[in-house]
């Protein structure tokens, strides 16, 4: 019998289509963030060629004019194929156009148009409870089989995964490598897995660069990325794009940019993107004081590509071990009696390459302040700013200790 969590209800905020009186919008006009994280530019080192994403979400319909030929549905491994290509709502389609859409016939410009998306369908918010309900893979199956594909990014744009079963699958998909990316949440609480450990959770920002309303503060956040007024489908009919907001196209974009950086170091491995994300992130606060709103920063995979000799430092080195309670990859070696992989090179936390602020302390989502900063090629910087309007999440411990993720 399946077991109903708590994803009942967790798409009502960061679905498409759900905003009241939301009117049909042209999607790529909507698209604000591709010129300022210079897209163009970044399309001529790497546009995600060869990088596999796996969309657990609410199934992906792969014949949108966006995304014809780039929906790998023959990839999904046959435990959790129910109903991958048959969307319920709208939402997981538009988490694929997020990723790798064409653009063409109006859709959706992807921001790593040279990926493929593996999709996975699991019961979310628009799938009544009945036949179809119960045949849709369990969360944790379909994370199982993701982990199972070939893809190197799991994107999950959903919350509620809260079982034994989910934490265990997470732990599973992380001990194979995979990336992993989900949706800090929209109403001020931190949803599962984001909260989870080798999960990286992602908050939601506006073109200002302001913390989203309703974007949680605490523990969790890793990174940020655009998540106000960004356009999906409005339903499931597949007739329109309407703008929305929440945390689930800031996960899908920020997957996107980890494709992007993967694509143009396929030999990199988890630990190595994940510090190199990390480390070029926009802040303007320390490294090892993330912002208890937005983590480390705004994601800025353009830094890493203008760079051929970005150096991600150690293979074998969990940039968010501390956080994690440890490195799964390093223990999961150790049990097998693995030899520990040799460095590639110094740990990437230089100067260089991680940009430094002042601000001490979380960005408050109620009255941060952001601007663009110009780099030395007239391109933007992305920083976060406003020290003003810092507010410091302390819960009982001190402003300059760094988050560690709690384990249930």
């Amino acid at each position: 019998m399946r077991t109903v969590s708590a994803l009942v209800g967790a798409l009502a905020t960061v679905g498409v289509g759900l905003a009241p009186g939301a009117g049909a919008v042209d999607a790529q006009s909507s698209q604000w963030y591709l010129e300022p994280m210079q897209a163009e530019k970044m399309w001529r080192t790497s546009t995600g060629e060869g990088v596999k994403v796996a969309v657990i979400d609410t199934g992906v319909k792969p014949d949108t004019p966006s995304l014809k030929g780039q929906v790998l549905a023959d990839e999904v491994p046959e435990s959790a194929s129910y109903g991958a290509t048959d969307d319920y709502s709208g939402h997981g389609t538009s988490m694929a156009e997020l990723i790798v859409g064409t653009g063409k016939g109006g859709g959706i410009q992807g921001l790593a148009p040279g990926a493929k998306v593996i999709p996975f369908r699991v019961a979310l918010e628009g799938l009544k409870q009945g036949p179809e309900y119960d045949k849709t893979t369990e969360t944790w199956d379909a994370l199982r089989a993701a982990a199972d594909s070939d893809a190197k990014i799991i994107s999950m744009s959903f919350g509620g995964m809260t079982t034994e079963e989910d934490d265990a699958a997470v732990e599973y998909a992380a001990s194979k490598g995979k990336l992993l990316v989900a949706a800090l949440g929209n109403d001020g609480f931190t949803d599962s897995p984001a909260d989870t450990p080798y999960v990286i959770g992602v908050a939601s920002v506006d073109s200002s660069i302001k913390v989203a309303e309703g974007s949680p503060a605490g523990d969790f956040a890793d990174l940020a990325g655009p998540g106000v007024s960004i356009p999906g489908w409005c339903d499931a009919t597949f007739t329109s794009y309407c703008n929305a907001n929440g945390s689930s196209f800031a996960t899908a974009l920020a997957a996107a940019s980890a494709a992007l950086i993967w694509s143009a170091h396929p030999d990199w491995t988890v630990n190595q993107v994940t510090r190199a994300l990390v480390d070029t992130a926009g802040r303007e606060w320390p490294k090892d004081d993330p912002s208890k709103y937005l983590g480390y920063g705004f994601v800025r995979p353009r830094i890493v590509l203008d760079n051929p000799d970005y150096d991600a430092g150690k293979p074998n080195v969990d940039p968010l071990a501390e956080e994690n309670g440890g490195d799964l990859l390093a223990k999961a070696g150790e049990k097998k009696g693995e030899a520990t992989p040799a460095p590639s090179g110094s740990s990437a936390s230089t100067s260089s390459q991680a940009p430094q602020g002042g601000s001490t302390g979380g960005t408050s989502a109620a009255g941060s302040e952001a601007a663009d900063a110009t780099s030395d090629d007239g391109g933007s910087l992305w920083y976060i700013l406003g020290p003003a309007a810092v507010v410091i999440v302390a819960a009982g411990v001190g402003a300059a200790v760094l988050r560690a993720r709690r384990a249930r």
